[in-house]
Formats: C-alpha cells, sequence, structure tokens
C-alpha cells in the first residue's frame, strides 16, 4: 500500500464518520417538524420491520404538524404503534385516513438535555475519528517495520495523518455548534 492510498483511505473513513453524524444529528429535532425524524423507527410490515418513510408519505401541515399518510390504510395502526413504542415522546393522533403529530414546543430544560446529547454525540464521533487515526498510524509503522518505507517517510505520513485528524475534529466542534445553536434559539 502506498501513502498517498492510505491517506485517501483514512479521509474516506472519517468521511463516512461525519456523515454517519449529521444523520444522527437530523434524527434530533430541534423545534421543528421534521420527517428526519422518523427515519429510525420501524414498523412491523407483513412480519418484516419497514420504515415508515416506506410505508405512507411525510409531510409538513406546519412548521410544528407532521401528517403521516399510508398508501396501506391496513399499516395506519402499526404505524401508530411503532410511533407509540419509539422514543420519539409524541403521542400520534390518529383520524383513520392519516397520523398527525403535533411536536410541542421545546422548554427551557429540554433543550438543554438536547444541546447535552448533541455534545455527547459529537464525542463519540470524536473518539471514532481517533481509532481510525490510530489505525492509520499502526498501517504506517507496519509499513515501516517491513521496510516499505524510511523512519523519515513514517515521521512525515504520521504528521500528515495528524493534520488529517485535525482537519475532521475541528469539522466535527463546528457541526455540533450549528446543532447546538439550531437546539437553543427560541
Amino acid at each position: 500500500m502506498e501513502l498517498n492510498e492510505l491517506y485517501d483511505k483514512t479521509k474516506e473513513r472519517m468521511n463516512k464518520t461525519i456523515k454517519s453524524l449529521r444523520s444522527e444529528y437530523d434524527s434530533i429535532r430541534a423545534g421543528r417538524a421534521s420527517a428526519k425524524v422518523l427515519d429510525k423507527i420501524n414498523a412491523d410490515y407483513y412480519g418484516t420491520p419497514t420504515p415508515i418513510v416506506q410505508m405512507a408519505s411525510v409531510s409538513n401541515a406546519d412548521a410544528r404538524t407532521l401528517v403521516i399518510q399510508p398508501w396501506d390504510k391496513s399499516a395506519l395502526s402499526l404505524i401508530v404503534k411503532a410511533i407509540q413504542a419509539s422514543d420519539l415522546g409524541i403521542n400520534p393522533q390518529n383520524d383513520g385516513t392519516v397520523i398527525r403529530l403535533n411536536f410541542p414546543a421545546l422548554t427551557e430544560e429540554r433543550r438543554k438535555q438536547l444541546a447535552k446529547d448533541v455534545s455527547k454525540t459529537s464525542e463519540e464521533a470524536k473518539i471514532a475519528i481517533r481509532q481510525i487515526r490510530r489505525d492509520s498510524i499502526d498501517k504506517v509503522k507496519a509499513m515501516k517495520k517491513s521496510s516499505e518505507i524510511t523512519e523519515d517517510d513514517q515521521k512525515a505520513a504520521e504528521g500528515e495523518i495528524q493534520d488529517i485528524t485535525d482537519d475532521f475534529i475541528k469539522q466535527i466542534g463546528e457541526i455540533e455548534k450549528e446543532k447546538t445553536a439550531e437546539i437553543m434559539e427560541i
């Protein structure tokens, strides 16, 4: 393996971590109704866990209300059960044809808790980035041990991997700051 190839694979793995972080943050509601909060909720549809967004159309009636209209009316009660069993904390209103989710305004206490959750998720992403750095540096050391690279190349490669890591850690910090600001705005 060549060093440039190693750098590319390191960046690719770190980009996947950033993408996962963004996906995780999208599922955290910040005062506005968003269909993304349903992404992780699966309903038991004919014995198969199926994402709600694959069973129904989801739209915003207004800033705080989601409307879920199943394509198969028999799935209505299944979707309601799945939402009630989730950690969403919203009681779905079923009128026989559509399900309405009314999101209450966030309290200050709830905003602070969400901000803590964002911070915790951010720290987990940073740990994942550091683990990727450790794996890459181990590969560089193995390359040095097998005489594929010189000691100077090893030091330069470790420095480059640290620079890549620093950039991604900085990105995570910026993403966390944006999400925290979104949650805390009134």
